[in-house]
């Protein structure tokens, strides 16, 4: 009977001290749940970026050099045989249309003197003939036929004379024993193989000058077998120079030579470049992007955004400033300051597209 007492003493003490307990928490204050929410400060520094579903583009770069527009050059050879007495301009040189650039003496030039002069004469002769059988005419001591003999002997006379002239006239004869080389038009002297005292033959097969014209120029770039079906006229290009790295240069391409190198095994492309400053300069090594779009649309957005850590990459995803979410995302393509998502984004969500390193690290830490 005592021990019965005894275990109901110890339930009710047992019972009495879980109420007490019990109490106790009750009186107690929770803790709450930290959740990272972005400041004022952290909101100004970033930016943002909404997602789209974008063709994707990409590009091919080539490798080819800065060239001179053929159409707008100038080959200048020997006329005739002589002496270089003088050279006027040197290489890279700006030359303006009619100036001269060499002076030659030449005993050719004597032989054109003598063809001048004896053609001049017949004109003078031919001229006093026909005058002659007018007055014989007038007479009535010739015929018409006279007449018509001596007209035709002075249009063969002036016609000879009129040929001298255009040779004069072509290869800048004056009198004396020199010609002038002239410059046929304005540009700068890319090539030049003449050298004072220098014996010259008008049969010679190099040309002494080149001038070419470059306010705008070409970049000829050599394309693979294995990448001629992705090149088509007209596709955007960018063209960079070792010279100018951080000129780059936007145009299109404007010719493909559909013809395959022997030796290189490649296609060639030309580009044409405005060149108003004339920094581009034949001969100069060129890169050359050209960018073209693949036949699949995926997320777009600015590789800024993207984070890699953990050989992962990551992007922070923003609904408000409360609620950021890390995403991770595979990236199909990184091209330039844009990249292409596979998975992992659908349009329409909003990320931090600058500093999201910082957010990242605060969350994630």
């Amino acid at each position: 009977m005592k021990t019965t007492r005894n275990n109901i003493r110890i339930h009710f003490g047992i019972a009495c001290c879980s109420l007490i307990l019990g109490a106790c928490k009750s009186n107690e204050p929770e803790m709450a749940i930290e959740t990272f929410t972005m400041s004022d400060s952290m909101l100004k520094k970033c930016a943002f970026y909404t997602t789209s579903n974008e063709v994707v583009k990409n590009n091919i770069r080539l490798f080819g050099k800065i060239e001179a527009d053929n159409n707008k050059m100038a080959q200048i050879y020997p006329i005739l045989s002589g002496v270089v007495t003088s050279i006027h301009v040197g290489l890279g040189d700006y030359v303006k249309q009619g100036q001269i650039m060499a002076r030659i003496q030449s005993v050719e030039i004597a032989g054109f003197q003598k063809e001048y002069l004896d053609a001049t004469n017949d004109v003078i002769t031919a001229e006093k003939n026909l005058q002659v059988a007018k007055d014989l005419f007038s007479g009535k001591l010739n015929s018409e036929r006279d007449i018509a003999m001596a007209t035709k002997e002075l249009e063969m006379a002036k016609a000879e004379l009129k040929r001298i002239k255009e040779i004069y006239k072509i290869y800048n004869l004056k009198s004396g024993s020199s010609y002038n080389i002239v410059a046929p038009m304005s540009g700068f002297v890319i090539t030049k193989t003449i050298f004072q005292n220098e014996q010259l033959r008008s049969t010679d097969a190099e040309a002494l000058f080149t001038i070419a014209e470059t306010k705008e120029i070409w970049a000829v770039a050599n394309v693979n077998e294995i990448d001629i079906s992705k090149i088509k006229e007209g596709y955007d290009v960018t063209v960079q120079t070792l010279a100018f790295p951080d000129h780059p240069y936007e145009a299109k391409i404007q010719k493909i030579y559909n013809v395959i190198d022997a030796q290189t095994k490649s296609m060639k492309i030309r580009i044409s470049i405005p060149n108003e400053d004339f920094k581009l300069k034949p001969e100069m090594n060129c890169t050359v992007d050209v960018h073209y779009s693949e036949n699949k649309q995926l997320i777009s957005i600015p590789s800024s955004s993207i984070i890699f850590d953990k050989n992962k990459y990551w992007v922070m995803v923003f609904k408000n400033k409360h609620d950021i979410e890390t995403r991770e995302v595979e990236v199909y393509r990184e091209l330039g300051k844009t990249s292409y998502i596979q998975t992992g984004l659908k349009p329409g969500e909003k990320i931090i597209s600058d500093n999201g390193l910082l957010i990242y690290d605060a969350l994630n830490d």
